[in-house]
């Protein structure tokens, strides 16, 4: 059975289209910006997706999502056939806070050593074009959705 995850792909239209999407932490992401970002997303087995998208959102966020709308924009499949449900909503979300939680991996590689590092490093707020170009390939497709839809 594939995985399964759920995200929050927040919006704003002041002044223009922007999205928010996180910059992926630890050491393979540091120093990459092209296909290094993305939704604040999850994973989840018995839980509905919209309370594991806002479960996850501000496991990796350090706040919780914004109380707003939010409404299901779709299913998007990865190469890897891992499942992402995402659902948007309109705020104006301040990107400036983030305090993500942690998980830890053995780094350097082979080393024996176990470090912890932020889910997220850092987040922010980009046009379509610029989410496109940061987002890793299998949430691009969400963009295109949510510009479909919202405009």
């Amino acid at each position: 059975m594939a995985e399964t995850s759920a995200g929050i792909l927040l919006y704003r239209r002041q002044p223009r289209l922007e999205l928010f999407i996180g910059h992926m932490g630890g050491p393979f992401w540091r120093g990459k910006d092209a296909s290094a970002w993305s939704i604040p997303k999850g994973t989840y087995t018995d839980e509905e997706p919209l309370a594991a998208a806002l479960r996850e959102f501000a496991e990796e966020v350090g706040r919780p999502a914004p109380e707003v709308a939010y409404e299901e924009l779709g299913g998007f499949r990865y190469a890897s056939g891992k499942l992402v449900t995402v659902f948007i909503g309109e705020s104006d979300f301040d990107a400036t806070d983030v305090r993500s939680n942690l998980f830890e991996i053995e780094w350097p590689p082979r080393s024996g050593r176990r470090q912890s590092f932020p889910e997220l490093d850092s987040a922010g707020w980009f046009t379509p074009d610029e989410a496109r170009e940061r987002l890793v390939k299998g949430q691009r497709p969400a963009v295109e959705a949510l510009v479909r839809r919202v405009g």
